[in-house]
């Protein structure tokens, strides 16, 4: 040691390992930093050559925090722990006092239990171990520093070797990335020895050396599971809350709007389990549209807690109407069932003709129950998206063949070769026992062609309704082209594909000229003017088809007969609904045909030369605004009971 008698102090200086140094200074037993010591040094915690400089009195840090976290690096690698013993607090400076201990300092205390006896307490690891560190904080210049005001690395118990040292409780910790696999692998039933086991060796790391125990994983998974209860039981709490401000606004609803329907059902304990409802002008749309409804089951209301169903239907413009909402407790025939009776008696006991659903064995079963007249149909995008999770797995590298062969058993429309088809795949595939075919065969009547071909579906199968449904859902609308006018146009164009073969008794075989789709038998009735095709399109779209559409090409005819115009697909198809007393009928049918005409015919002669076209537009723009100019001057109403029918779920 070298004396500085000027300031009767002593300067130390301690040497790390690599050869450099680092001084400091006592005085009076306190201890500060040496004034005389290099700038570089004074303010470095680690040498140059990287290695951790052992805490000093005097030695500075940003925060308490950063202090601690230093203190603990030091810690580990010297063979011990520490921790947090006390902290003194003032109104100037909050928590300017910070006591940092050896895992081992003080002594356990003694508990007692309540008739007076001691406890039998586990051995405790503490035995007045006086190794610290005691930091103060100063504010200079308005800014916070902590400085080491006493320190002491001496121990009254032995150091620990690495290996040992890491299995200390401040040091085990369960990283999150290992947290979320664990909880994985305890959701999937995986024993905590065996979570362990599998960590070590994706880890690919020996057993015993992983940063936390065995029974760290068990104490973490079963406070996890404590925690998910205690919030589970203030998340039904809320639930129950909102579901029940919910009815409130039900009642409300009904209070201020008389067409406003709703139901609910309560569980044994006075709880409300299912809850439904419609407005009037849904009520009333589905008594134009409601031959055809799809009931969707997707979707699971977080807020609710509960499943979230809909019911749609689909307008003459191809628009996807919306008819009712529930929420259900579960998804077991008996809350489908009460859905279904709820749906009917909302729609005054009209049952649909055809109704679609998702592929789910509890709602078939409540719709045969209560629908037993209505055709149940699954279409082939619900089906295809379980197909896809089913079997990808387990079939492997021949999933792709599966689903090729799948998508021609869909196709098939004859019952007996789909029969034969589905033997031999099942056969091929080695699926005889497979739970999921076995599903999909005991409901193969609502989803492969050749069972369903021939019933209405107003286009409803379709994957561009699916997501028109699932846009609707999302709040996304969008303006759509009328439908009929959209298929006919496009059956027309294809209709011009075709060659026919005249038969003897007056029917057609009509084939594409490429052979893209194999051939249909068209029966013509002239006298009655009906015509039948054996692709059944008409009796499940309400369409024409392009095989029918050729013949009456063929036949001289440029309009379709009227029973050949469902009225559903009329563009000036009115949703008034008769009234009972006046039987008033849809107003102004005749002058929209006559004006449609007439567009018509203005149309196609405009388009013959440039010259026409450019008239036509400049005359027709300021024709049409004079009209609607005078229109809006008269009266709007004459009397005549009308009813809006616009059908929105933000009602």
């Amino acid at each position: 040691m070298n004396s500085v008698p000027s300031k009767n102090l002593w300067i130390r200086r301690q040497q790390c390992p690599c050869g450099d140094w680092k001084c400091y200074i006592t005085y009076e037993g306190d201890a500060e930093e040496c004034s005389a010591a290099p700038e570089s040094v004074k303010s470095d915690k680690t040498s140059s050559c990287g290695t951790m400089i052992t805490p000093y009195v005097g030695m500075v840090f940003k925060s308490d925090d950063e202090a601690f976290e230093y203190y603990g690096n030091f810690a580990r690698k010297n063979g011990f722990s520490i921790r947090k013993e006390r902290s003194r607090i003032s109104p100037q400076l909050g928590i300017y006092k910070r006591d940092f201990v050896c895992y081992r300092s003080g002594f356990a205390p003694v508990k007692k239990k309540p008739n007076g006896e001691n406890h039998r307490d586990r051995k405790s690891v503490r035995c007045g171990c006086d190794a610290k560190m005691y930091l103060s904080k100063e504010v200079v210049d308005g800014v916070s520093q902590w400085f080491v005001v006493q320190f002491s690395n001496v121990h009254n118990h032995e150091l620990l070797e690495d290996d040992q040292v890491r299995l200390l409780p401040a040091y085990r910790k369960i990283h999150e990335a290992d947290q979320e696999r664990i909880l994985l692998l305890s959701k999937a039933g995986f024993p905590i020895h065996r979570i362990v086991k599998m960590l070590e060796l994706e880890k690919g790391i020996q057993g015993g050396h992983l940063p936390f125990l065995e029974r760290d994983v068990r104490n973490f998974v079963q406070n996890r599971k404590k925690v998910v209860q205690e919030n589970e039981a203030l998340l039904s709490e809320k639930r129950e809350n909102d579901v029940l401000e919910l009815l409130e606004v039900c009642k409300a609803m009904k209070e201020a709007d008389v067409e406003f329907v709703y139901d609910f059902s309560v569980d044994e304990n006075e709880k409300v389990e299912n809850i439904a409802w419609s407005y009037g002008d849904s009520v009333n749309a589905n008594a134009v549209f409601g031959d055809v409804v799809y009931f969707d089951t997707t979707y699971r209301s977080i807020t609710y807690g509960l499943l979230f169903g809909v019911w749609f239907g689909i307008d003459s413009c191809g628009r996807t109407i919306f008819f009712g909402c529930v929420l259900l407790q579960d998804e077991t025939p008996q809350s489908f069932s009460w859905a279904l009776q709820t749906f009917l008696r909302f729609m005054r006991g009209r049952c649909p003709q055809t109704i679609l659903s998702d592929l789910d064995p509890g709602l078939r079963d409540a719709i045969r129950s209560e629908f037993p007249g209505t055709k149940h149909i699954i279409p082939l995008w619900n089906i295809l998206n379980k197909v896809s999770s089913w079997f990808s797995l387990p079939l492997g590298s021949r999933y792709a063949e599966f689903k090729s062969e799948f998508n021609a058993l869909f196709h098939i429309e004859n019952t007996e070769e789909f029969e034969l088809q589905w033997s031999q795949m099942i056969s091929v595939f080695g699926l005889g026992s497979d739970k999921h075919t076995d599903l999909l065969y005991s409901v193969r009547a609502s989803w492969a062609q050749s069972y369903v071909i021939g019933y209405f579906l107003a286009r409803m199968a379709t994957t561009a309704y699916s997501k028109s449904i699932d846009s609707f859902l999302k709040g996304i609308f969008t303006e759509h082209r009328c439908l009929r006018s959209f298929f006919e146009q496009q059956e027309l164009s294809l209709a011009m594909q075709y060659a026919s073969s005249e038969m003897a008794n007056g029917s057609y075989i009509i084939r594409h000229f490429k052979r893209l789709d194999g051939e249909r038998l068209v029966i013509w009735l002239a006298e009655d003017e009906q015509i039948h095709c054996s692709c059944k399109e008409f009796e499940s779209s309400g369409i024409l088809c392009r095989h029918a559409i050729h013949v009456l090409v063929m036949k001289n005819y440029f309009q379709l007969p009227d029973k050949y115009y469902l009225s559903r697909w009329r563009r000036e198809c009115s949703l008034l609904v008769e009234d009972e007393h006046n039987n008033q009928s849809i107003i102004g049918g005749e002058w929209f045909q006559e004006y449609h005409s007439l567009a018509e015919t203005l149309f196609s002669e405009s388009l013959i030369t440039k010259e026409r076209s450019d008239y036509v537009r400049k005359e027709l723009i300021k024709e049409l605004n004079r009209i609607l100019h005078e229109v809006r001057n008269l009266p709007e109403t004459d009397g005549v009971c009308s009813m809006n029918m616009t059908v929105s779920p933000n009602s």
